[in-house]
């Protein structure tokens, strides 16, 4: 099966994809993890002006299938969560990479998670 790997952002291996570039960073869940996880039931986001840390669970995804944590790709203070997913979690699989963002991120100086795969490598390891 082959899934949407959009090469202008870089990826967690934990399946997470994030912008490079401009002020703040968007942050959301691959095709490949949408996929894996099957229907979306329920997201937990932080809230405006929490802390996040690159590398560390900032919040969680709920499907028919599983429970899994969300992990930050950067360090930073969150900007803005899309509240559309509190009335509709579908988005998450209907638009992973558009409607199905997650949040946004004022990353701080220095705060990127190591080890950020661009599509090519994030291609490989889900190949």
């Amino acid at each position: 099966m082959s899934f949407e790997i959009p090469d202008e952002l870089r990826y967690l291996e934990s399946h997470e994809w994030t912008t490079t570039g401009g002020d703040t960073v968007r942050v959301g869940v691959s095709d490949f993890a949408q996929d894996e996880l099957g229907d979306v039931v329920f997201v937990e986001l932080p809230e405006v002006g929490d802390e996040v840390t690159a590398g560390e669970a900032f919040g969680v995804v709920e499907s028919i299938k599983a429970v899994s944590d969300l992990y930050a790709p950067v360090s930073g203070e969150v900007v803005a969560v899309n509240e559309d997913l509190f009335d509709r979690p579908e988005l998450v699989n209907e638009d992973p990479y558009g409607d199905g963002w997650l949040l946004e991120v004022d990353p701080a100086e220095g705060g990127e998670a190591e080890g950020l795969l661009d599509a090519d490598e994030y291609d490989a390891q889900i190949a």
